[in-house]
């Protein structure tokens, strides 16, 4: 799975506006959706291409858990984990192509450069098709900064 982070987020960073303590969630997106990390800057942006309600899945996806913040001068970078978010598929099948991680906790109501700015996405490189009862798992769910 690759991983993209968007350029707009790197600017929020920055400026203080995205911070570990926030709280951030991860959607689903539809097959054939292709992030560009240069013009998807927030929820609003993408969530035309989000995968489907139902099946298992909440539009708006959900909020990651156990989040683990490192720095590490060896690789010379930050990273921000989180656990394994999962969905079982229920009633039929969860089909995506990746998925985004976005922080929920941004708002241009407080300042921010966006509502619900897109940090970063992972693209599956590929449709993953989850078929009833099954469960999808996104493993290693991170964001580095070099």
């Amino acid at each position: 799975m690759a991983n993209a982070i968007a350029n707009y987020a790197k600017g929020m960073l920055l400026d203080g506006q995205i911070k570990s303590s926030d709280t951030f969630k991860i959607m689903l997106m539809k097959s054939g959706f292709t992030f560009d990390k240069d013009t998807h800057k927030d929820y609003s942006d993408v969530s035309i291409d989000e995968t489907a309600n139902g099946n298992g899945y909440t539009t708006g996806g959900q909020e990651l858990t156990g989040m683990t913040r490192t720095v590490s001068v060896t690789l010379d970078n930050a990273t921000l984990a989180w656990s394994n978010p999962e969905w079982v598929a229920s009633g039929g099948a969860i089909v995506a192509s990746g998925a985004i991680i976005y922080d929920d906790s941004t708002d241009t109501n407080n300042g921010d450069d966006f509502t619900d700015a897109i940090i970063s996405y992972i693209d599956f490189e590929g449709t993953i098709t989850t078929m009833d009862g099954q469960i999808l798992r996104i493993t290693n769910v991170s964001i580095s900064i070099t």
